[in-house]
């Protein structure tokens, strides 16, 4: 092995030298994280300060918390949040079981051809955009065509406005969404059966135990942590409801029980100018989505689960 350079001649920097091929395979992760994660911290102060854009950061005037203390006072800001928490809640009930089901039903199958292509059809539209499948949704569930509205017509019943009627829009929303993930969801399930023992199952046939009682005894238990972490990481991103699927899929009509912080952020920050009323949104969506996941953590221990942040 040649000679470390100069720079390098201390014992830690030997040990940096001697792993320096490993050290140049992260450098592109790390630059990644320090150029669009650590970088743009900077631009925070802009959630205190009267920006403009046609004046630098230095030259606006600081004005401490008096953003914040607009968006709390402000009814489209207090919309926004209900909405938001109000959507996240249906997103955690029914949404996070699914793929914890799916992962089990797919792991019953006996059929490894029958697994595979089921498999396939499910991941499918996790990656088609929403903008795709928002053309989809409206063909679905248009009142004069759509295939939903004839199948309710068949029955004898009144078609439903689906995409304008704000009684049924957030019903929409989730269960559009839980059809484009669930799939993607059952990888890291499905990966973590994979690490129970095969015997635990020999043994618990040999003692008669049924399928079902297999799967709460065995299959449950040794995907509880993943589900735990999942579910922390899950409550971290409580204020992010699909910012992507809500502004193609909504409108003017839905818009008091559709309108979400993203797309409040969104409209006061690019459509009005507004940017540094905008930053502090963004600022405290940030700050609750960080006190919900150690939150969460905390919780999770108290109960003698490991959680997501270890001494």
């Amino acid at each position: 092995m040649s000679e470390p350079l100069a720079p390098f001649a201390t014992p830690l920097g030997r040990r940096v030298w001697k792993a320096r091929y490993i050290y140049l395979f992260v450098l592109p992760g790390l630059l990644y994280f320090v150029v669009f994660r650590y970088a743009p911290l900077y631009f925070l102060q802009v959630a205190f300060r009267d920006y403009r854009i046609t004046r630098t950061i230095w030259d606006s005037a600081w004005v401490g918390f008096e953003h914040f203390h607009t968006l709390v006072n402000g009814i489209g800001f207090l919309r926004a949040l209900r909405n938001t928490f109000i959507l996240s809640a249906y997103h955690l009930v029914f949404g996070f079981p699914v793929p914890i089901i799916l992962a089990l039903l797919l792991n019953e199958l006996r059929s490894l051809r029958f697994k595979r292509i089921s498999q396939t059809l499910i991941y499918l539209p996790h990656f088609i955009s929403w903008s795709i499948l928002g053309g989809i949704m409206y063909n679905f569930l248009s009142v004069e065509s759509g295939l939903v509205n004839a199948a309710i017509g068949w029955l004898g019943a009144e078609p439903i406005f689906f995409m304008g009627d704000k009684s049924v829009f957030r019903g929409v929303l989730v269960g559009s969404g839980m059809w484009k993930e669930m799939g993607w969801g059952t990888i890291l399930y499905l990966a973590a059966l994979t690490r129970i023992d095969p015997q635990l199952y020999e043994a618990a046939i040999v003692d008669g135990a049924s399928r079902f009682r297999q799967m709460v005894h065995i299959t449950l238990p040794g995907i509880r942590s993943t589900i735990i972490v999942l579910l922390i990481i899950r409550l971290g991103n409580l204020l992010d409801v699909g910012f992507e699927q809500i502004l193609v899929l909504g409108n003017n009509m839905v818009l008091p029980v559709a309108d979400v912080l993203d797309t409040y952020v969104f409209r006061v920050g690019l459509q009005e100018g507004r940017h540094s009323l905008a930053a502090a949104a963004g600022l405290f969506q940030t700050v609750v989505a960080a006190v919900m996941v150690y939150s969460a953590d905390r919780i999770t221990k108290l109960f003698g689960e490991r959680g997501l942040f270890e001494k």
